[in-house]
């Protein structure tokens, strides 16, 4: 019984964890090591471009313009949903759109 016991204890921790790594992970993770700015700093310049939203998708993207690589976030605000691009070199913001009904 002690042993089974462990078991779920190591079950659960183990879920959790995996969990929250999942929750961390985003698209184009795998270019991060080419990023100057973090995802964590990139959520935040776009959340200073938008005040009150919340990003609701996010991605890490090789794309023209800027340094070629860039942030894509999708952000949910009360007037509809907005994408922001943030160059992940210089922080700069490269695109404040409306999402449209063609969304991609």
């Amino acid at each position: 019984m002690k042993l089974h016991k462990t078991l779920v204890i190591l079950g659960a921790a183990g879920a959790a964890l995996m969990a929250a790594t999942a929750a961390h992970a985003y698209d184009g993770q795998k270019y991060a090591k080419d990023a100057a700015i973090t995802m964590e700093q990139a959520s935040q310049i776009a959340l200073q471009a938008v005040p009150g939203a919340s990003i609701t998708d996010r991605e890490l993207e090789r794309e023209k313009g800027g340094s070629g690589l860039r942030y894509s976030f999708d952000l949910k605000t009360p007037q509809g949903e907005r994408e922001v691009g943030v160059d992940a070199s210089t922080g700069k913001v490269l695109e404040d759109s409306v999402e449209g009904a063609n969304k991609d």
